[in-house]
């Protein structure tokens, strides 16, 4: 593995790991609610009386801050390396964990870590471990 030292940013990379912990704690502090997209796109899904403003309002804030940032500077350009059938499967996959992880890896490995949960420890090493073993699979067994 190499890093590309002249697209490496660290200070962008730091600063908007301290913008989503602010955005996280005081989404907690001002609601009391977890941060976790899992959570908050499965309570859209199957809505409560009186909770769907500010989850709609969560999610439309995810969609429109590229648009946003659209406005001020280019959008990085994604590059995939996968066609449509191997992401509708990741998809599913990591909906599924999700659903038996009781969370996912905003929810967890930033909310919950922040929180000092046992329960997020676990799960966010579980997270890491199956990347790690995915990578590994793909680059070094599947690759010929």
């Amino acid at each position: 593995m190499t890093i590309d030292w002249t697209h490496f940013t660290p200070w962008t990379a730091l600063a908007g790991g301290a913008l989503i912990g602010l955005a996280a704690a005081l989404f907690l502090l001002l609601n009391g609610r977890i941060a976790g997209i899992s959570g908050v796109l499965g309570g859209l899904l199957r809505p409560a009386r009186g909770d769907i403003a500010w989850r709609a309002a969560f999610v439309l804030g995810l969609v429109a801050a590229p648009l946003a940032y659209r406005l001020v500077g280019p959008l990085p350009v994604p590059q995939i390396d996968a066609d449509y059938a191997a992401l509708t499967v990741a998809g599913l996959l990591v909906g599924v964990g999700t659903r038996y992880g009781a969370g996912c890896t905003s929810g967890h490995g930033v909310c919950g870590l922040a929180r000092l949960s046992p329960r997020s420890l676990v799960a966010t090493a579980g997270f890491m471990a199956a990347g790690f073993a995915t990578v590994f699979v793909i680059r070094h067994l599947l690759q010929t």
